[in-house]
């Protein structure tokens, strides 16, 4: 009897192993590949591969904080708002104050930074105010005031080096595949393996009962608004970088972006779950299928329909094994 219950307790184990999420993604990126390669000869090759992830891997520092922020059960739609404003201040200050692109760059950050802690603060100061509301708000004032800086004029010229963020590469690996890689090793360890991880997934759980157990709730949501800022800010590095100049309509649409690859990557929509491997494999998955598809000049129209289609999948997948445990678990009552 003894032995029967291990062997299904290994046999429960295994099957919730390889049915998680994550094991979707990857057969996802498998099909992806067989696809593009059918389609464009040029497809499977390794240094065009690693190349394409210059295109794309800009965004994917917002995906990292954005996550923790979903698993909140917040959102912040303010990012790619707050991407235009840093990458406008940091043109401004290097071509029209004529200070040094160092200290740009960090000019660069410290905006990203005080953007994501004026969203957290808002957000936990007025708790009437929804998270959706403070940074929809903030979203229309930070591209407002970058139209102000430099209205609808484009700031570039910077020093050559700069280039290095979104064009250089470390050994044969590009620069900017190594520090997102980086980035999220560190995202990766402070959710799974520390203390305010477990303070993040309870919150989103019950935010009540993490009150009463003495969770500084307010103190992790203005951590986290303000590390989405500033990770919005290293975007606005690297994109800036890419493009070699910079408008304040850059990043316009990439709240959505983010979010998409979120919520692809398995993050619960109601907070509380979530991993950050399956978004990691949810940003290579839609930004390898857009350069696949790029290939061979598929409209941008018809790619955001096979996106919105595999959110839906995302979404209904989980709920449908929610719904079908239930159900068992009823027979098995009425058994």
């Amino acid at each position: 009897m003894e032995k029967r219950s291990i062997a299904a307790h290994k046999e429960f184990n295994l099957k919730s192993f390889f049915f998680q999420w994550e094991w979707m993604l990857v057969l996802m990126l498998i099909i992806i590949n067989i696809v593009n390669a059918s389609l464009s000869p040029y497809y499977l090759n390794f240094r065009s591969l690693i190349d394409a992830t210059m295109t794309f891997l800009d965004k994917a520092f917002i995906v990292l904080p954005m996550a923790f922020v979903i698993i909140l059960g917040d959102i912040d739609i303010s990012v790619a708002s707050t991407v235009a404003l840093s990458s406008v201040v940091m043109a401004v200050s290097y071509n029209n104050l004529g200070l040094p692109m160092e200290l740009a760059v960090i000019i660069c950050l410290v905006v990203g930074t005080i953007c994501g802690l004026i969203n957290g603060l808002l957000i936990t100061k007025f708790k009437e105010l929804s998270a959706v509301i403070v940074t929809l708000s903030t979203m229309i004032i930070y591209r407002g005031i970058a139209y102000i800086i430099l209205e609808d004029q484009a700031s570039g010229k910077f020093p050559s080096w700069f280039s290095f963020f979104g064009w250089g590469y470390v050994g044969g690996i590009p620069f900017i595949l190594i520090a997102f890689a980086v980035f999220a090793v560190i995202f990766s360890m402070l959710l799974h393996k520390t203390t305010f991880g477990r303070r993040v997934y309870a919150i989103g759980s019950n935010i009540t009962a993490s009150r009463f157990s003495g969770v500084q709730v307010d103190k992790i949501k203005v951590i986290i608004f303000t590390m989405t800022g500033f990770m919005s800010a290293v975007t606005a590095l690297f994109l800036t970088s890419r493009m070699g100049s910079t408008r304040p309509n850059v990043a316009t649409g990439y709240e959505l972006d983010v979010i998409a690859m979120v919520v692809l990557g398995g993050v619960s929509t109601t907070g509380g779950k979530g991993r950050i491997i399956g978004t990691i494999l949810s940003i290579f998955v839609i930004g390898l299928l857009r350069y696949g598809l790029g290939l061979k000049n598929v409209p941008a129209q018809a790619l955001l329909v096979i996106i919105g289609l595999l959110l839906i999948f995302a979404v209904m997948i989980p709920n449908i094994k929610i719904n079908t445990a239930k159900v068992r678990k009823l027979h098995k009552t009425e058994a």
